[in-house]
């Protein structure tokens, strides 16, 4: 029979998971990672005329540009038609293990929404077995994140960012918000992981199982 049973530990833990997933794969598709040295639109003129200066951005494997007669559009898309044109090699590996993670971390977020009402799995606690994951997502997002800058002494990076650019050295560029969103979202990974022990905790306390006792299917307990 299956006992939906919710507290407040289980449900932060699948909210926390549910949002750290789609941070990360948001992260991983922005452009947004690395903003390029101020660039001036050469078709705008003319006396009162915004002088427009904009800053393009480049991302893992996309790029945003402004294109038109004055600048005005904004054209997004990815710079890379093939894996081998991403930027550098460093790069590449840094979307594998970005990659990797970001999967990881969706499929447990998928798996924390059934937890409300499956706790076990062949006798093992869901939550344990969702917290590991979660850590070794965590580890990998890490170790990609690790491997971005390395990539920033690229002739990519250096036609955004000017020649000074040298890894770990971004030069006339700045960071993205999506890379400061990948790396909170690699925190709050390591954060569900310590939590899914809790939600364990609380999901098989002395409280849930006399409710179960009792016959009753809906379980909630603040």
């Amino acid at each position: 029979m299956c006992h939906v049973i919710v507290t407040c530990r289980s449900m932060l833990w699948t909210l926390l998971s549910i949002v750290v997933a789609f941070a990360e794969l948001i992260a991983f598709m922005s452009p947004d990672w690395l903003l390029g040295s101020p660039r001036s639109d050469s078709n705008t003129s003319g006396a009162g005329v915004d002088s427009g200066e904009y800053r393009p951005s480049l991302g893992l494997y996309s790029r945003c540009l402004r294109i038109g007669k004055r600048g005005v559009g904004v054209s997004c898309g990815p710079y890379a038609g093939t894996f081998g044109e991403v930027a550098s090699g460093f790069w590449q590996a840094a979307i594998l293990f970005l990659a990797a993670g970001t999967l990881v971390l969706g499929g447990v977020a998928c798996i924390s929404i059934f937890s409300l009402c499956f706790q076990s799995i062949m006798k093992k606690s869901l939550f344990n077995i969702c917290g590991l994951l979660q850590a070794i997502g965590g580890l990998l997002l890490m170790v990609g994140l690790m491997l971005y800058p390395a990539g920033w002494g690229s002739e990519k990076v250096i036609g955004y960012c000017g020649a000074e650019a040298l890894p770990f050295r971004p030069a006339q560029c700045s960071l993205g918000w999506a890379f400061y969103a990948a790396i909170g979202g690699t925190l709050a990974s390591f954060l569900c992981a310590v939590l899914s022990a809790q939600a364990e905790i609380a999901t098989s306390s002395d409280k849930v199982q006399e409710e179960i006792e009792e016959g009753k299917s809906l379980i909630c307990l603040l």
